[in-house]
């Protein structure tokens, strides 16, 4: 039986799904012919997508495990999780503390029916319905239903979402708000899509050509410049070594493979509200 025969419903299976071509670059089985030809075609462009996504996800479990085990955070709010894979949040922060609360945000379908099946006994896991270009609506939603206490410090991932919302979105203006709930002792997570500019000429080709192709398949994806990334940080203090390639942040040896064609084209970097 094929994946195609079993979407949950509401999902749709005739067009490409950011988060089944993400869950197909990690060698996911939740995705379908239509992902598979939109990974395709940006493959053509960067070969290695593969890699470009477990570089995104071994970024999310060195981060999380960071904020777990060496600032003490014991509450994380993922937005934009996307299907659950190996290393979820919840897996990393609980092997630090067991009781760690973590909510997931995604608007998908399938990314929700998954999530809501694999935690459906859960004690201190979430999935919750909701559009990150909403923040007011989704901040609502977590405090009427006590996921989240604001009065504590959170860890608020914006991993590879940031990048799918467009310029009219205003991502500055989300991101902007969702660190204004957060008290202070509190950190942000971004992993964006980065075109280098004048810096790298030949990368910020490829970028360019690839955002080309994501938006003619997915209708989304933007790769900004530093400066433009730097800017949903806002005043927060960035924690060393700052806005960099994703393998460059605080390495520990776990990746098996190398990105070539994106190594550039995607940074992350983490930072503290103080």
């Amino acid at each position: 039986m094929t994946s195609e025969k079993v979407a949950p419903p509401g999902v749709d299976t005739t067009r490409p799904s950011i988060a089944r071509v993400y869950d197909y670059y990690l060698g996911g089985k939740d995705n379908f012919a239509v992902d598979r030809q939109a990974a395709h075609m940006a493959m053509q462009v960067t070969p290695d997508g593969p890699e470009a996504g477990r570089a995104c996800r071994a970024f999310l479990r060195r981060s999380v495990r960071f904020l777990a085990a060496e600032a003490g955070i014991r509450q994380f709010l993922d937005i934009g999780s996307g299907l659950p894979t190996q290393g979820n949040v919840h897996e990393i922060a609980h092997e630090v503390d067991p009781d760690a609360r973590v909510v997931y945000v995604d608007n998908d379908p399938m990314a929700l029916a998954h999530g809501r099946a694999l935690l459906a006994d859960a004690r201190t896991t979430t999935v919750l319905g909701g559009d990150a270009r909403r923040p007011d609506e989704l901040l609502a939603q977590l405090t009427e239903r006590k996921l989240i206490d604001f009065d504590r410090p959170v860890g608020l991932l914006l991993l590879a979402i940031l990048h799918h919302l467009n310029d009219d979105d205003d991502p500055a203006g989300v991101a902007r708000r969702l660190v204004a709930a957060l008290p202070p002792g509190s950190y942000l997570a971004i992993s964006h899509f980065h075109d280098p500019g004048e810096a790298q000429p030949e990368v910020s080709e490829r970028a360019r050509a690839v955002e080309k192709v994501f938006n003619e398949t997915l209708g989304t994806g933007r790769w900004r410049t530093r400066a433009e990334i730097m800017g949903f940080f806002g005043d927060l203090e960035l924690l060393p070594p700052g806005l960099v390639p994703l393998a460059e942040w605080r390495p520990d040896g776990e990746e098996d493979r190398q990105q070539t064609a994106t190594y550039h084209t995607i940074v992350g970097g983490v930072a503290r509200k103080p």
